[in-house]
């Protein structure tokens, strides 16, 4: 149980972290990319909320239903966040080169 919960609070913290660097960018495409990140935490956090909630709370039929819906959408959201993350990943880097390259 501890450690489901550790896990929860540390991609809670990851999705802020990603969340406000997003708003603090500058850069288009970094913005994508660092919203695809906390996609991914954000998935895998509703997740783990589920698998959570179905391990140590599932008492009747309608808590299953739930915490099943919970696991799935969390698979969803955090399957999709890594294939924009993966997606955004090569234009971010030369969007950062290009950067550095203009400031030298």
């Amino acid at each position: 149980m501890f450690a489901l919960v550790f896990l929860i609070v540390i991609l809670f913290v990851c999705y802020l972290f990603y969340k406000t660097r997003y708003f603090r960018s500058d850069r288009p495409v970094e913005k994508k990319w660092l919203s695809a990140k906390s996609n991914i935490a954000l998935g895998l956090l509703v997740s783990l909320f589920g698998l959570n909630h179905l391990i140590f709370i599932a008492e009747s039929a309608i808590n299953v239903i739930v915490a099943f819906i919970f696991i799935v959408y969390g698979g969803v959201f955090a399957w999709s966040g890594f294939k924009k993350y993966k997606h955004y990943l090569p234009f971010a880097i030369a969007e950062a080169e290009e950067l550095n390259a203009a400031q030298e």
